[in-house]
């Protein structure tokens, strides 16, 4: 099947009721989907994911940042995890393939289909956005945010709603890259936490630096891992 005939597809899904049958094959597509990321990761541990736009370009200073942070956590013992495209993703897959450390991918299927970049040891690819982020939450121990988009958004505020519902404990999110933040901090912490939407304590998870040493001892440090 083209992916053509699966967007619209997706797009049948997402409005309103399918025939029975139409809706089993895509139960059975989904499970096929889940089972594949399992067998591809299984074994990535201990694993940081990082996020981040594909956007910029390899000498940008985000991404020497995550490459380098990448490198760091490469070092104190851990494997690296991106979405497996370029931009930020290629750069933090460099950083670990660079420091010796296992490099891996978890990219998505898209019309504007990018390449998978040339640093990941192991990758899988994925139709779904939801199974792709079960994926990535499910064999890292830790998420460094850098500078990014809606996904960006989507994925780390996804993983800061289970880490406030207490589906994840003891998960660590470094965001790097202060300046592209700088207003979202005060966000949170005067409108959110003010409000009482969200609780002080929500926020204790998020540790900011652009220390690549820093991010790499403090993920070691809260998870025990490394």
């Amino acid at each position: 099947m083209t992916e053509t005939r699966r967007d619209n597809d997706d797009a049948r899904l997402l409005q309103g009721p399918n025939p029975p049958f139409d809706e089993l094959w895509r139960t059975v597509r989904i499970g096929r989907e889940f089972w594949r990321g399992f067998r591809t990761l299984r074994g990535v541990g201990p694993c940081v994911t990082f996020f981040g736009s594909h956007r910029f370009a390899a000498d940008h200073p985000y991404c020497v940042l995550a490459r380098e942070t990448a490198h760091a956590l490469g070092r104190a013992g851990f494997s690296v995890m991106t979405g497996g495209g370029p931009g930020i993703m290629e750069a933090a897959n460099r950083g670990a393939r660079e420091a010796g450390a296992l490099s891996v991918g978890c990219k998505i299927r898209l019309p504007e289909e990018h390449a998978p970049n040339p640093y990941m040891d192991r990758w899988t690819d994925f139709h779904y956005f939801f199974v792709r982020k079960v994926m990535l939450v499910k064999h890292s121990c830790a998420f460094v945010l850098m500078p990014g988009g809606f996904g960006t958004l989507d994925e780390i505020f996804e993983t800061a709603t289970l880490i406030q519902t207490g589906k994840i404990r003891n998960f660590p999110i470094v965001a790097m890259g202060q300046a592209y933040w700088s207003e979202i901090g005060p966000f949170l912490r005067e409108t959110m936490v003010a409000a009482g939407t969200i609780d002080a304590a929500d926020l204790a998870p998020i540790f900011n630096t652009d220390d690549p040493l820093a991010a790499a001892e403090h993920i070691r440090a809260t998870t025990g891992l490394g």
